[in-house]
């Protein structure tokens, strides 16, 4: 069941969930807690530049759920390759950490990002 607009409230104001995503080669459950965003409406995962076990899995299979406090909600994810948004998603205040850790052409260039869309 797609999370309701109190639901979806409360995730904006997340900063910390777990996934669920799929082993890429063992099709096992794989569960890993994780930073995520809410910028400009979207529910955006991403990190450092680097190889990502969950962003290679999600690859695999985009088939995604979201562990919250309050429930757990099935999504897809959907990888964001558009270089003004990604960008747009590093120059947000709540991603400040990230340009600390790397220049941000680098981030925009080559860091792991995708969108959590709700079935």
């Amino acid at each position: 069941m797609p999370p309701d607009p109190v639901d979806l409230a409360r995730l904006a104001a997340i900063r910390t969930i777990d996934i669920s995503t799929s082993g890429r080669r063992s099709g096992s459950p794989s569960r890993i807690e994780i930073w995520w965003f809410h910028v400009e409406g979207r529910f955006i995962i991403t990190g450092t530049p680097g190889r990502r076990d969950w962003y290679a899995n999600l690859h695999a299979d985009p088939s995604v759920v979201i562990h919250v406090p309050f429930g757990d909600f099935a999504g897809r994810a959907v990888v964001i390759d558009d270089p003004v948004f990604r960008r747009r998603v590093f120059t947000d205040p709540e991603t400040d950490w990230y340009t600390t850790q790397e220049e941000l052409d680098v981030l925009v260039a080559t860091s792991p990002m995708v969108e959590i869309v709700f079935d």
